[in-house]
């Protein structure tokens, strides 16, 4: 036989007819497999992927809605009351069209712990704010503020009627006004909805604070026997003049009267005593007649202070009159350009009264002068001239 020739085995007819072997079956499942709780517990993982998923996005929409841009396109004012609860808030967010979802606007004061942080007042949102920009507004509890002004020498009924028509401020005013001269002057800044009685309250508390520090400070020698009085004589400074760089020597001239026994003879006196705490109508000049009529203001004909303040005097009239300018002045009237010229004789006196009239009538001629004829009427003359009350 040949080298390269190979044993072949040869197969018998039964087996060369015989089927190959097949792929074999795979294997029976383990009864593990197939147990309940695995399928379960499979179900449960597929499950809790697929919550995560959906948080997942929930999360990343409601951390861009709550950041992006507001619904708002123009400021707004928005007031939120006192106890008001963050469920209300939002509310009130979403239906004045600040916030898209009161719900993400929830959600997202629970994520930040702002919840309880929320303060009452007036804000003004900004167009476009977001929900945490509007989160954020309400937590710094900066909300819109008013001013009320009450100025030096205002009567307790001039203050009271500007407190009650102030409509930033709430509530009714008190039901008894207090003691004349019992207000502080002052610029008041508030948020919406204070309280006119605790306003008034300030202002009293404020006053009586500063009168009583002013007093202990007094100058031993002045002719007050009470703090009364101190105040009554600072309203009447007050009255007669608002320049600064005077009121401590009108304060002088008053005290020095008291100190000599001289009437006053204070044109604001009389003007209170005629027309109360209501004040004199401006277009109501003082007639001569004025001064002769009797009240217990009219310091033309009563010796000494009147029995209350006129007005409620500031600081500055407070301190003029605690350490009035040592001078030995008297008298003072009218110089004609918003300030008073002051003597030590009722000679010097004299003089410097002839010259305001003669300032008075020019002033009158050049007005008449500049008055066109076809006008009539006027204003009412006075009995003799507006007097000067020193």
């Amino acid at each position: 036989m040949d080298q390269s020739s190979r044993t072949v085995a040869l197969r018998s007819e039964r087996e060369t007819l015989r089927p190959k072997q097949g792929t074999p079956p795979p294997p029976r499942r383990s009864r593990q497999s197939r147990n309940q709780f695995v399928i379960f517990l499979n179900f449960v993982i597929s499950a809790i992927v697929f919550v995560l998923v959906v948080a997942g996005m929930v999360f990343y929409f409601g951390k861009r809605t709550f950041d992006g841009p507001g619904p708002a396109t123009t400021a707004e004012t928005i007031l939120i009351k006192p106890n008001t609860g963050v469920r209300d808030i939002a509310a009130q967010l979403e239906n004045n069209g600040l916030i898209s979802d009161a719900r993400i606007f929830l959600v997202g004061l629970r994520v930040h712990g702002a919840d309880s942080r929320l303060k009452a007042g007036e804000y003004e949102v900004k167009p476009g704010a977001s929900m945490r920009e509007i989160m954020e507004l309400l937590e710094s509890g900066k909300s819109i503020l008013y001013s009320l002004t009450i100025p030096e020498g205002l009567t307790v009924a001039q203050v009271f009627d500007r407190i009650a028509k102030t409509e930033e401020l709430s509530g009714d005013m008190p039901a008894e006004m207090p003691p004349e001269g019992s207000l502080a002057a002052d610029t008041l800044r508030f948020t919406r909805g204070l309280a006119r009685k605790d306003v008034v309250a300030r202002l009293m508390a404020d006053q009586e604070e500063m009168v009583k520090s002013i007093w202990e400070r007094r100058a031993p020698d002045l002719p007050l026997k009470d703090i009364n009085e101190f105040v009554t004589l600072a309203s009447i400074v007050e009255k007669e003049t608002g320049r600064s760089d005077e009121r401590s020597r009108v304060a002088a001239v008053f005290v020095n009267r008291l100190k000599r026994g001289m009437r006053l003879q204070s044109d604001p006196t009389v003007i209170y005593g005629l027309f109360g705490g209501a004040g004199k109508p401006a277009d109501r000049p003082i007639y001569r007649s004025d001064l002769d009529k009797k009240t217990p203001y009219n310091t033309y004909l009563i010796d000494g202070l009147p029995p209350t303040p006129i007005a409620n005097p500031g600081r500055a009239a407070l301190e003029a009159v605690a350490n009035p300018s040592r001078t030995e002045e008297l008298y003072f009237v009218a110089d004609g350009n918003g300030g008073h010229v002051f003597a030590t004789s009722l000679n010097e006196h004299n003089q410097n009264v002839a010259r305001w009239r003669r300032i008075e009538r020019e002033r009158a001629a050049a007005a008449a002068a500049a008055t066109p004829a076809s006008a009539e009427g006027g204003s009412a003359q006075s009995e003799g001239g507006e007097q000067s009350a020193n």
